[in-house]
């Protein structure tokens, strides 16, 4: 009973070893040949894998065609296997080594490569004894004997499952194959060593940054070739594990060095600082990949190898860009990062299997090599280049090589023999062939501009004559395709033994755009910038020239016409600048439109223009030609979705036979153009000599604006200034107008400048000052608890002047219980320079008086910092060019700088000429705490502005209140 337990145990027991080896079909024996030096089997080698560290195979069929099995346990628990058989069907007993290489090239791999590891632990033979290992460094080598006609079937037990060759070789055609590769191997690493030594010590007496990017790039190649040869592993006796991590890093370290010396010898860095950014990022990545090898080899050598790749396409391209750019270091770089990019072209080839010679990986580490060979060429031309910098240099050396650096043309003239000879750079500015400028001085006469040609013969006969002095000349040569390049000569002559001048020399410089940029500066001189069209100065020039020619030709009769808009200015203030510039383009094209050749338009000032009319002689016709104009401007204007209805005023002034100055004429039609616009405007009115009288009648205006004072026809209105960070008023600009009962409502502009001409604006001054504080009074009276609210007044400079200013300020702050610092006084910058140490003077009597100050259209004048310091301004407006949007769409880039400017001198900052939301946003943004335009309100009554203060929410309670003094 107990025999047959233990029978079904081993029955039981040999059925699991059957079920967990993999039974194998068997394969096909391989006869080895006598005359064959070697042979590869690894087509005829079948990979296989288990579950456990047992396989069963099946073994070739032998001489006598039987198939028998046989069981194989793994010594180092492996449960990889490779299995060939060989047979000798010859007479003689034959000796083989089985070589599996650790590491090949081919076939490695581009991601996760196959960085090499002892292959093969052992060998089993089906039969005989079992092959008996070989001492290599670089292979698996196995020594096995075969038989007269055996077939012998072996499991070889492997330690990786990848196999990528196995070899049988004949023992001394193996012996020489070594040594032959041993030689080759030898030189190449001795030629590495040398240029990498070489390459070091012309580092060393160089000392450019190029140098030590080659000399490390040539060390790097010498690394990985040690490691690709095995070399290091003889030296050092690394372990297999320790030799894929150096392999890793070396191909990181031959990618980065390949970075480096590209950066260093296109010293990209020149070009643009992106280029840096980029390289140190690539370099910091490679370094990481150093640290990723120690844990992961092949991670770190497949992205080392996708690095190189880049590094070689994308070099070239930056190699190819640069030379159509002129860099003739990567001109001389081209040919050899053209045979790099080949190079990495056959290694991917190689790597990826598709090329699968043995002699491949040794001849591109020797390309390798070679490359690197070529970027020591390429270094070395410019080691020993520019040897003339380094010697002794003669004064005419130094000259020669000043004018070249300078980038100016040599001009020569032979006068004896009468030969011009000029540098080839002069013919290629122009277009022209090589020598088409050499030779006789008429020959410049041909090329030159028709307005220089008389001026450059008497320039150089005057040269000829005279011996001496210098020779300056500007002037134009007409290239082939007909447009003009101005050159400007400097020259000295050469006088001979003989006293006379034997020859001109000296050089030419290309000032085209500097003649470009001055007739553009003086065209900016007599035109206006918007419309381009002339100006007030060279208007009155033409009107000039247009009576010269009347006088010369009875027929002619010149006629001057003012035209100016009626009421721009509430258009002007309604759709903003922008639009009102855009709207005054319109029209003055639309007036271009009416005008023959020899009349004249011009923009005299902001919405008023003027046109000289020579093509028109009788009466009446000009009188049409004035009308059609006057129709032309009442034609509406497309704006967004609404349309602008515009007219003018128009006067004009026919000029008589009789002498006339021009600025007389003028004023004639500008008389007659506020003729019309006083009784409505819309007209077209011709100047009568009564219109004078009414000019100078200056009693008259005195008189109105007196009692217009006296009447209270002058109002005061208060446009919003708002906190921009709430959005809240926090106070008001005083701004005076005048109900005048026949003219209606007139602004500052309209008759301040009378009011200062007569004396009236000291009077104006203090009853706009007295109004204001009154109702900025009751203001804060009637919102207790509230922030005090605060109201500017602008301040002339008649009123600064005076010292009963002081008195006069007194009195109203003593009339008014106001909270200290809320009434402000406006006083402009241009006002302040005029007597900078009387009005610091005046500004630190009325701070101390409890009055705030406030700085206005800061930026306009010219004022110095050194005096802005001085003064005890509370507050600076910034004028509105400085807030508005130019024509790109953005503010002017000097706005942050006067808002950081006001904050460094403890002022509070208020923009003036807010339009819209978005100007508020942007100008909060910068830092600026008030703001004011018609985003935030017109100027209005002190009941709508009363009612506008009522809807504020409520803030910090009041500040201390001003006494009376």
């Amino acid at each position: 009973m107990t025999r047959a337990v233990q029978a079904v145990a081993a029955v039981l027991a040999l059925a699991a070893a059957l079920v967990a080896a993999v039974p194998v079909r068997a394969v096909e024996a391989v006869n080895v040949r006598v005359d064959a030096p070697a042979i590869d089997i690894t087509a005829a080698t079948e990979r296989l894998k288990t579950e456990t560290d047992r396989i069963q195979v099946s073994t070739a069929p032998g001489p006598d065609g039987i198939v028998r099995r046989i069981e194989v346990r793994a010594r180092e628990s492996n449960n990889n296997w490779a299995v060939f058989a060989l047979t000798n069907n010859s007479d003689e007993q034959i000796d083989r080594l089985i070589v599996v290489p650790h590491y090949r090239m081919v076939g490695s791999g581009l991601i996760w490569p196959d960085l090499g590891l002892s292959r093969v632990a052992a060998i089993t033979p089906s039969s005989g004894d079992r092959p008996v290992r070989q001492e290599n460094t670089t292979s698996d080598v196995f020594r096995v004997t075969l038989d007269p006609g055996t077939v012998i079937t072996f499991v070889a037990e492997l330690r990786t499952d990848n196999l990528p060759q196995i070899y049988l070789w004949e023992p001394d055609a193996y012996k020489d194959k070594i040594n032959s590769f041993t030689l080759y191997y030898g030189i190449v690493i001795g030629i590495a060593g040398l240029l990498a030594l070489f390459l070091t010590i012309l580092f060393v007496v160089k000392g450019s940054v190029m140098f030590p990017a080659a000399a490390a790039l040539g060390w790097a190649v010498l690394i990985y070739i040690g490691i690709d040869f095995g070399f290091w592993g003889k030296v050092f006796d690394m372990s297999a594990g320790a030799e894929r991590v150096w392999r890793a890093c070396g191909e990181a370290i031959l990618s980065a060095t390949l970075l480096v010396f590209l950066f260093a010898y296109l010293n990209l860095s020149r070009w643009h600082v992106r280029y840096a950014h980029i390289t140190i990022a690539w370099l910091a990545a490679l370094a990481a990949l150093i640290a990723v090898a120690v844990f992961d080899p092949a991670v770190a050598a497949g992205i080392a190898r996708i690095s190189l790749a880049l590094i070689a396409v994308c070099g070239l391209a930056l190699v190819i860009y640069l030379s159509t750019h002129g860099f003739d270091r990567a001109v001389l770089l081209i040919p050899t990062w053209l045979l790099l990019v080949v190079w990495t072209f056959a290694a991917a080839l190689a790597v990826s299997g598709f090329i699968t010679n043995d002699i491949i990986g040794p001849a591109l580490l020797g390309g390798l090599v070679l490359i690197v060979m070529l970027i020591g060429f390429t270094v070395m031309q410019h080691a020993f280049a520019g040897g003339i910098t380094h010697g002794i240099v003669s004064d005419i050396e130094r000259r020669a090589l000043a004018l070249t650096g300078a980038g100016d043309m040599i001009w020569d003239w032979d006068v004896s023999a009468d030969k011009v000879y000029t540098s080839p750079e002069t013919e290629h500015l122009l277009g022209m062939k090589r020598g088409a400028l050499e030779g006789p001085a008429a020959v410049w006469l041909d090329v030159l501009h028709p307005l220089d040609r008389d001026r450059f013969r008497a320039a150089l006969d005057n040269a000829v004559e005279q011996r001496r002095g210098r020779l300056t000349q500007d002037f134009r040569l007409r290239a082939p395709d007909g447009h003009y390049v101005w050159l400007s000569l400097k020259a000295r002559p050469v006088v001979g033994s003989d006293g006379e001048v034997v020859r001109l020399v000296g050089t030419l410089s290309d000032v085209t755009d500097f003649k470009n940029a001055e007739e553009r500066l003086l065209f900016d001189a007599v035109h206006d910038n918007l419309t381009g069209l002339p100006n007030r100065e060279l208007f009155l020039d033409r009107m000039e020239a247009a009576f010269a020619f009347a006088r010369s030709d009875s027929q002619l009769r010149p006629s001057v016409l003012v035209i100016d808009l009626d009421r721009f200015k509430q258009v002007n203030d309604s759709v903003g600048i922008a639009v009102g510039d855009s709207i005054l383009l319109t029209l003055a094209r639309r007036l271009s439109r009416l005008l023959k050749p020899q009349d004249t338009l011009a923009r005299l000032s902001g919405d008023q223009f003027a046109l000289i009319l020579m093509s028109e002689r009788e009466p009446a016709r000009i009188v049409a030609f004035a009308e059609t104009m006057r129709r032309t401007l009442r034609a509406p204007i497309a704006f967004n979705d609404r349309e602008i209805f515009l007219t003018a005023s128009i006067g004009m002034a026919l000029a008589e036979n009789q002498a006339h100055r021009p600025e007389e004429v003028l004023k004639d039609a500008e008389l007659a153009m506020y003729h019309a616009k006083r009784i409505g405007g819309d007209r077209i009115e011709v100047f009568k000599p009564a219109m004078r009288s009414r000019k100078t009648d200056r009693l008259t205006i005195e008189s109105e604006l007196r009692r217009a004072i006296e009447r209270e026809e002058i109002k005061v209105q208060y446009q919003p200034i708002v906190r921009l960070e709430d959005r809240a008023i926090a106070g008001f600009e005083a701004l005076a107008r005048w109900e005048h009962p026949k003219l209606g409502r007139l602004s500052p502009s309209e008759f301040i400048s009378i009011a200062e001409e007569i004396g009236l604006i000291v009077d104006l001054g203090l009853f706009v000052l007295d109004r204001s504080a009154k109702q900025l009074a009751q203001w804060q009276a009637a919102n207790r608890g509230r922030e005090p609210m605060f109201v500017s007044v602008n301040v002339s400079s008649r009123q600064l002047l005076r010292h009963d200013l002081i008195q006069d300020l007194r009195g109203v702050l003593g009339r008014t219980a106001l909270v200290r610092g809320t009434l402000k006084l406006e006083i402009t910058e241009s006002l302040v320079m005029e007597n900078p140490e009387h009005a610091a003077q005046m500004l630190t009597r009325i701070k101390e008086l409890g009055a705030g100050l406030s700085l206005d259209d800061f930026g306009t004048g010219h004022s110095s910092l050194a005096y802005l310091q001085r003064f005890p301004f509370d507050t600076i407006k910034i004028d509105q060019s400085f807030v508005r949007t130019t024509s790109r769409g953005t503010r002017p880039v000097i706005l942050r700088s006067i808002i950081g400017l006001a904050h460094d001198l403890g002022m509070e900052v208020v923009a003036e000429g807010a339009e819209t939301d978005g100007d508020a946003v942007e100008l909060y943004q910068l830092g600026c705490e008030y703001a004011q335009g018609f985003a935030f309100g017109e100027p209005m009554s002190a009941e709508a502005a009363g009612d506008l203060i009522g809807t504020q929410p409520q803030r910090r309670p009041l500040l201390k209140v001003v006494g009376s003094e």
